[in-house]
């Protein structure tokens, strides 16, 4: 009886330490209560009122930055759509245009990802209101191995990497990557 004991605490403390993954850290979720943050990726349709030849869609390229005629690349990673308002109209404002009206809104956001145990792993585009459930439908469903009870979530938040596993219920940002693990039996 006493080896028995021994066994399946043993066991349990060698089932407690496969698994890598803490809950996730309070600004895991906080995030997804803040205004939006800007990142590679989002195209934006930005209007300045007035100035046709300047209203037209941006895309932030990899270095975060958008480029418009006249005033060049302007840093928009980390900005909400309100902060790079103002900041275009800044520009605009030294020597462009007499008092500008700048109107910023997220036209496309940046792609989520999912892979694992997935009928169609893969980049797809973010839609309001995702959470993991309905990403793994966009992925064509769970493989038969898959883990279905949660999934592992990788998320960047103030220009740190974070992961967490999370219900499927959980809403999803974009640029997160969902990783469905394969079940054990």
């Amino acid at each position: 009886m006493r080896a028995l004991v021994i066994v399946l605490v043993g066991l349990s403390v060698l089932i407690a330490g496969c698994s890598s993954y803490r809950r996730p850290p309070a600004a895991f979720h906080d995030v997804l209560t803040e205004p939006y943050r800007l990142d590679s990726g989002d195209r934006l349709r930005i209007v300045v009122f007035g100035q046709n030849e300047l209203s037209t869609t941006y895309t932030i390229d990899q270095g975060g930055t958008l480029s418009m005629p006249l005033i060049g690349d302007v840093p928009a990673r980390g900005k909400t759509t309100k902060e790079l308002e103002s900041a275009l109209e800044a520009r605009l404002s030294r020597g462009f245009l007499r008092d500008p009206d700048v109107s910023v809104e997220v036209d496309q956001y940046r792609p989520f990802f999912i892979m694992g145990e997935v009928l169609n792993a893969g980049q797809y585009p973010y839609v309001a209101g995702l959470t993991a459930q309905t990403a793994v439908a966009i992925a064509g469903g769970f493989s038969p191995r898959a883990q279905q009870a949660d999934v592992d979530v990788t998320r960047q938040i103030d220009g740190k990497i974070m992961t967490g596993r999370v219900p499927l219920s959980d809403p999803l940002r974009p640029g997160d990557t969902v990783y469905v693990r394969e079940r054990l039996f």
